[in-house]
């Protein structure tokens, strides 16, 4: 089993509020992500449930036990760093096998010379040496297991991080972004390696990231804190696609989305830049924001089609998709909008027509709150 709850959690250093009131439940073996800005409190929560943090109030309860009393290395839990906190005078071996010795080997036991002579420990050996084995094929470094850290790629010290938590067989894995210090293509390959990982070994992973497409990608649910309150939690198409307020669709996305003051009718119809949306709200409000997705803009040639004008001012090519930075006249910020390559480049300076798809359009007050 690895569940844990967290139950009213509070934190503060100083007179500085980390985190206010935050509860979570984490199911057993699913792949959730922290994710937030940095300075939310997420690295925080994930040292407070490994018990490198202690809360000034609330509960940390691991598989039904409260274990706010426990010490970290009591709570069977196992921790990736950014930095990989790998032993560089000791091979990839030592490094698998030393918290597994450190865990079963008695005092004897564990001494240089007269530890050899201890009966159990021969035993115990084959077991450690069977298990480095065993996760060393899991996770493809076999070969580097003679290596030290120095003589390793970044990838490669990160599948040895893994892999000393791994032996441990622990009760679910914490990972405080683990692939930030890897170059963009390299991060995109462990973000499938982790994914397939977690699949095999249907543990428990609690995984702390800013990067969105990290959770978006991996994540079998993900928790968005900002200012260290949990605002949403849920899965990733369900926090892209409907998120719960203005805060959490802006910091989810990229490129962030675009927002238009608004007005409502009385009976529920919404204006802005003079396209009146398909659907009508039920709401008091008089003032609102319209919230719509780069993607769910179209820079359109169709007269007939409700638009808006707007001028370009910069050109965001990536190859398979262009984004197109435009000046609005009744807007003081950009907005951005996704155009497609095999339509032909539109040059800076160009005045063109901005649609919109109606469905995918959402409504919030103008205190960020979310007008279902």
């Amino acid at each position: 089993m690895g569940t844990i709850s967290l139950k009213n959690i509070n934190k503060s250093f100083g007179s500085t509020e980390v985190l206010k009131q935050l509860s979570l439940d984490i199911q057993d073996g699913e792949f959730l992500t922290l994710v937030g800005p940095s300075g939310c409190g997420k690295s925080t929560l994930l040292k407070i449930i490994a018990g490198l943090e202690q809360q000034n109030s609330g509960d940390v309860i691991i598989d039904d036990k409260n274990v706010n009393s426990t010490r970290a290395s009591k709570r069977d839990l196992a921790m990736v760093f950014q930095s990989y906190a790998l032993y560089p005078h000791l091979t990839v071996r030592k490094n698998l096998e030393t918290p597994l010795k450190l865990r079963d080997y008695s005092f004897v036991e564990r001494l240089p010379l007269v530890g050899n002579f201890v009966p159990s420990r021969k035993e115990k050996k084959k077991s450690i040496d069977d298990l480095v084995f065993k996760t060393s094929e899991t996770l493809k470094i076999t070969e580097l297991l003679d290596r030290k850290p120095g003589q390793l790629s970044g990838g490669q010290r990160q599948r040895a991080a893994l892999g000393r938590a791994m032996v441990r067989e622990p009760v679910a894995f914490l990972m405080d972004e683990p692939l930030s210090n890897l170059d963009a293509a390299l991060r995109v390959h462990m973000r499938s390696e982790l994914s397939e990982l977690h699949n095999s070994l249907k543990t428990t992973f609690i995984y702390v990231t800013h990067d969105q497409a990290e959770a978006l990608t991996m994540s079998t649910r993900m928790a968005v804190m900002i200012d260290g309150e949990l605002l949403q939690l849920d899965t990733p198409s369900e926090v892209y696609n409907n998120p719960s307020s203005l805060r959490v669709a802006e910091f989810v996305g990229s490129p962030k989305i675009n927002t238009f003051a608004a007005q409502i009718s009385s009976d529920g119809s919404v204006e802005f830049m003079g396209i009146k949306l398909e659907r009508k709200f039920n709401t008091n409000s008089q003032k609102a924001l319209v919230a719509v997705r780069p993607e769910h803009l179209e820079i359109t040639k169709d007269s007939n089609k409700p638009a808006f004008e707007a001028t370009v001012s910069y050109r965001e090519n990536l190859g398979s998709d262009i984004f197109y930075h435009v000046q609005v006249d009744q807007s003081e910020s950009k907005i951005i909008v996704r155009g497609s390559p095999q339509a032909g480049l539109i040059s800076n300076g160009e005045t063109v027509r901005i649609s919109l798809s109606h469905a995918e359009a959402m409504l919030f007050e103008t205190s960020g709150e979310r007008i279902r």
